[in-house]
């Protein structure tokens, strides 16, 4: 009796995941509507024109409308849509982060076209440059965070942010998913997000984002 076939295994269906958007604009302020080229790069995704429409309308009310003292940081700045948002505004200053040349180019070179003097850009690597920050004692009142998926990079990021902040700064984190601030096991909010207070979020497809600031008893 001849041996019976192992069964084969199942094919593996490959997974199509939506490309990112060739473009994003600028929402408001000096550049309204202005385009933002996305490159094509790894884990580059750019946060979507209504996420940043709702999460500059939280921002701007709770500053007041003001913008001309607002001092920011963009550590994972990608197309640089959350960054050249606020320049676009009026912030006083905003410092772009990127690790990727090809990124850092495309971002200063938007930076030329649109003659942002409140626009510094920078290649370096986000952890090293919010730990050498917070030695030299810069602080800024808005630091984005929008870092790639996946890569547990908010669990190392938003502890810095707390060195980074001025009194009352806030922070901007995109996720995969909601943070922990209520587990679903019941458990204590995990140590890197303690010492952070929920001040809004919300959810837009695939998109989960949140506004921070520290707890009175931590700044």
């Amino acid at each position: 009796m001849p041996p019976q076939a192992k069964p084969k295994k199942p094919a593996k269906v490959p997974v199509h995941r939506a490309p990112p958007p060739q473009q994003v604009r600028i929402i408001g302020g000096a550049w309204k509507r202005t385009p933002l080229p996305v490159l094509d790069a790894l884990g580059l995704r750019p946060t979507p024109d209504r996420v940043r429409e709702t999460v500059f309308n939280w921002i701007n009310h709770l500053r007041d409308g003001d913008w001309q003292t607002a001092r920011c940081l963009d550590l994972f700045a990608g197309s640089g849509a959350l960054g050249f948002e606020a320049a676009s505004r009026g912030a006083a200053s905003v410092t772009m982060i990127d690790s990727h040349t090809p990124v850092v180019r495309q971002l200063e070179a938007i930076q030329a076209k649109l003659h942002a003097e409140n626009v510094r850009v920078l290649r370096a690597d986000a952890l090293t440059s919010a730990q050498s920050m917070t030695l030299r004692g810069e602080r800024f009142d808005l630091v984005f965070l929008d870092p790639p998926y996946n890569q547990d990079l908010l669990t190392k990021t938003l502890p810095l942010c707390a060195g980074l902040l001025a009194p009352g700064g806030l922070v901007y984190a995109e996720a995969a998913a909601a943070l922990p601030f209520v587990p679903d096991d019941g458990a204590a909010v995990p140590d890197w997000l303690a010492p952070w207070e929920l001040v809004r979020q919300d959810k837009a497809g695939e998109v989960f984002y949140h506004l921070l600031r520290l707890r009175m008893h931590t700044a």
